[in-house]
């Protein structure tokens, strides 16, 4: 039988969640908030190849529940093929917790008794999916109880026979053998005669082994690191990888040197270490990235320390693991740059290939209704209780809605804020919608912004696929200090963005009375880029046809991963809007319109002072908003 190598790498073995205390240095008695991120080694690998560029799959099972959802999701997220995550009903998907002490001290727990992921069986997975890949990776763990031995031997006959490498990661933990107590999941060695013998029964079925020093030692069955090594050779002819640490790597394919010092170590850059969890995820991550497209070993190696390198700098494992964009930024100056999770340029790239949603955002028809002040003034006027604003917003979703299903293959989305709107948010979240949420203080200038000095602190109870979205009265020509408190606003408001993972838009409306030109566009757009101000979107008024060409030059030199410019409205006349759409037609950087008060400024006067009951509402809100899409769409048949 042939099978099309259509895989990279078949994953099997561990996928959970990891639990990580966000206090840095305290004891994981003490901390008290968490954040959750994906985790098992094998589940690390898999995501981490895929980040890499690799065509990765995950064989594995998870619980029937939210986190056995949200590793599959992340997995998916991250490109990896998931069609072999089984769902187990009987079993719950594994945790860990885990903490950062020092530089030394990592407390972590396992909470693995009978999980999803140990009871893995050989009827999950068929001989021609194990024969579509180049390379399957075993985890120790998975060799540690009959089950999952049973299912790991069945893999790799399957995987012998059709000319599929092995790869074995020894990822050995104690307790998981039953070694330590239950809470000791720090621990990295304990020998044990009878693991050792274990390991060695199936250590010829490999052609790459990769571990440790102290795995080596559990292998090997010594905690003489040549003598280890030296069994391990007898076994099998494998390349053996030897990690060591800050040191770097070795590579060996033939026979095994008398003394550690006749190495040909593979070095690392050296950087201040935060967290040494799954940095040998991201190392063997790196490694195969080189190894499954035949790369010389020094060019496998230097893949691998460097995604170490840069793990073991910053929070977690999975979601600090690079993109293949990033790590080769990075090896390029690498010797530059002592402190990765502190340099701007390392830090954007990660921000923009990895942390955001992969969704390709390119026809949006977003409804903008995060008008506090301006619904609240019509309130007054009709005599209505400011309170009802937040029904009309929650009918503003229904409205949404009912139009998502009558616009083709455009985008829906909205704008919303929480003053008022932060029911209509729990109605949106989760549906896919491209969902902006405001900061500023209404007509604020300066800016404000209404989590003041601690938006970070705002921006943690917030929703990850919220998108930021600031309005600025921002004009170049402002008085000196007029510009420096708003520059400083949205610079704060930048970096509290890049910590907390949200996606920034940032509005730039020049103030009343002052001087309108193209100029002044592109002034403030490049100001802020010289801050280093990148935001994700830009939501700009429409521009001229020379302008559009200029914005989008503009945004390819200087963040060409920006998601593109969103046309606002300002309350214009449908005939005015009908313009600029067709105006920015054939540039791509124009990704949609957002556009509030031109779609529900009547209707919700009417709402409000009772002349419309909801259902008029809705109906009158649908017309408005499909009308405007409408003309939307001539602008894109234009284009095309």
């Amino acid at each position: 039988m042939s099978t099309e190598k259509t895989l990279d790498l078949i994953c099997l073995g561990r996928a959970a969640v990891d639990i990580y205390g966000e206090q840095i240095g305290s004891r994981l008695e003490d901390v008290n908030s968490f954040a959750k991120y994906l985790g098992g080694s094998s589940g690390n690998i898999a995501f981490g190849t895929a980040r890499l560029g690799l065509k990765s799959a995950m064989l594995t099972r998870v619980g029937d529940e939210h986190m056995g959802r949200f590793v599959r999701e992340e997995l998916a997220r991250a490109g990896v093929d998931t069609s072999h995550v089984i769902t187990d009903k009987e079993r719950l998907t594994g945790l860990v917790l885990l903490g950062i002490k020092d530089q030394e001290t990592f407390p972590l727990i396992f909470y693995r008794k009978d999980c999803a992921d140990m009871a893995v069986d050989s009827s999950d997975f068929s001989p021609e999916f194990i024969a579509s890949s180049k390379a399957l990776l075993i985890t120790g763990t998975h060799l540690s109880t009959e089950q999952t031995l049973t299912t790991s031997k069945t893999a790799l006959e399957y995987a012998k026979a059709h000319g599929t490498k092995c790869v074995l990661d020894i990822d050995y933990r104690p307790v998981l053998w039953g070694l330590t107590s239950l809470g000791d999941g720090e621990t990295r060695f304990v020998s044990n005669e009878s693991i050792s013998k274990h390991l060695q029964s199936i250590l010829p079925d490999f052609d790459l082994i990769v571990g440790t020093e102290e795995e080596i030692h559990i292998a090997g069955g010594s905690t003489d690191t040549i003598t280890a090594l030296k069994t391990i050779r007898s076994l099998t002819p494998a390349t053996i990888v030897l990690k060591l640490g800050a040191l770097g790597c070795t590579v060996l394919d033939d026979d095994i040197p008398s003394s550690e010092s006749d190495f040909d170590v593979f070095t690392g850059v050296r950087v201040d270490v935060l967290n040494v969890l799954g940095a040998g995820d991201a190392f063997l991550s790196g490694f195969l990235r080189g190894w499954l497209r035949n790369e010389t070993h020094q060019q496998s190696c230097t893949y691998a320390n460097a995604c170490g390198a840069l793990v073991v700098s910053r929070h977690g494992c999975a979601p600090a693991i690079p993109s293949a964009e990033e790590l080769d930024a990075y090896i390029a100056r690498a010797e530059s740059i002592p402190r990765p999770d502190l340099d701007n340029e390392l830090n954007y790239l990660h921000r923009v290939t990895t942390q955001r949603k992969a969704i390709e955002w390119k026809d949006l028809c977003i409804l903008a209704f995060d008008h506090r002040k301006q619904l609240f003034d019509m309130a007054r006027e009709v005599g209505a209780d400011p309170a009802r604003i937040s029904d009309l917003k929650r009918l503003l979703v229904k409205a949404t809605e009912i139009g998502s299903q009558r616009i083709g293959s455009s985008q829906v989305g909205v704008l919303c804020d929480d003053t008022y709107g932060q029911a209509a948010l729990n109605d949106v979240t989760g549906r896919d919608w491209w969902i902006g949420r405001p900061v500023e203080f209404p007509s604020s200038r300066p800016i404000e912004l209404e989590g003041g000095r601690s938006i970070g602190s705002r921006l943690k109870n917030w929703p990850r696929e919220h998108i930021v979205k600031c309005l600025v009265f921002y004009h170049p020509a402002d008085q000196i200090d007029m510009r420096a408190q708003q520059e400083r606003q949205v610079i704060e408001l930048y970096n509290a963005c890049c910590a907390s993972g949200h996606e920034l838009l940032l509005e730039l409306i020049p103030p009343k009375d002052s001087e309108i030109n193209d100029d002044i566009y592109i002034n403030a757009m490049q100001r802020f880029y010289n801050l280093n101000v990148r935001p994700d979107w830009w939501k700009l008024p429409p521009q001229s046809k020379a302008n559009w060409q200029r914005i989008s030059d503009l945004i390819a030199n200087r963040a060409p991963h920006c998601r593109g410019v969103v046309m606002l409205g300002l309350d214009a006349p449908a005939e005015e809007l009908k313009k600029g759409f067709m105006d920015s037609a054939g540039f791509d950087i124009c990704k949609g319109f957002a556009i509030g008060r031109t779609i529900f400024s009547e209707p919700s006067r009417k709402w409000l002072g009772g002349e419309y009951n909801d259902e008029q509402f809705i109906n009158a809100i649908v017309e408005n908003y499909l009308e405007l899409v409408a003309t939307w769409k001539l602008r894109n048949s234009q284009s095309s």
